[in-house]
């Protein structure tokens, strides 16, 4: 079974009395420990698809399942759990709650999903020495370089063990070397526990590294070859 599914996604806003179509059908399948790459200009869509995948968001029309359970079909308390459980998220810009240290930000998704908080901090503990962040867990974001942060931030995406992570530029603020280093590290993540990542990107490097490559025009989604890049 597919982990997710995604039909005839479409999305508009409105401006005044003008409607602007940012997805006009995206099909999508993603399977358990696929990365998939979204690459494509600014403004086409690749983050509202993320959001919509991710839940944050509901579409104009169509349906998503995820895990088997069509996710409109949920009260928001229930997608609020479901989003816990499983998904991860990681941003370009890594969102770190600045007055707390690295593993308070890691583990309060436990927490916000119930989890014991010895539990949660044990399971922090164990994923930031994972990025090799071992030596920094008291540090706040403001004492960590950039690279750093984002660490945090991947760390923070695995801490419920989620089956998928949504990346949207997860290394465009970083250094070419510093940059490798992250997706080299997300492609460890995905493969030692079969975990899904689908990663909005304008590295064409970083996206011929991942399973499959899906280009975004005129809000639709259409396969590359890695072999183009």
């Amino acid at each position: 079974m597919s982990l997710v599914i995604a039909r005839d996604i479409h999305k508009s806003y409105y401006l005044g009395n003008s409607e602007v179509q940012v997805l006009k059908g995206i099909d999508l399948e993603i399977q358990s420990g696929e990365t998939i790459a979204v690459i494509g200009p600014s403004g086409v869509g690749k983050s509202t698809m993320l959001n919509l995948l991710g839940a944050l968001d509901r579409p104009t029309r169509g349906e998503i399942e995820i895990a088997g359970v069509r996710i409109w079909d949920l009260s928001n308390n229930e997608l609020a759990n479901l989003r816990a459980a499983q998904i991860g998220f990681v941003f370009q810009f890594h969102h770190l709650l600045p007055e707390f240290s690295a593993i308070e930000n890691v583990l309060l998704p436990g927490l916000i999903r119930g989890n014991n908080y010895s539990d949660s901090k044990a399971r922090a503990a164990e994923l930031l020495s994972r990025v090799g962040l071992g030596e920094r867990l008291n540090h706040r974001p403001g004492e960590l370089s950039g690279g750093e942060q984002q660490r945090v931030a991947l760390a923070r995406a695995l801490q419920n063990d989620p089956p998928l992570v949504l990346a949207d530029e997860p290394t465009g603020n970083l250094d070419r070397d510093t940059a490798l280093e992250l997706q080299t590290l997300i492609f460890e993540m995905a493969q030692e526990r079969q975990r899904s990542f689908m990663i909005v990107t304008h590295d064409r490097h970083f996206a011929a590294r991942c399973g499959q490559v899906l280009q975004m025009q005129d809000g639709r989604l259409s396969p590359v070859a890695t072999e183009d890049f």
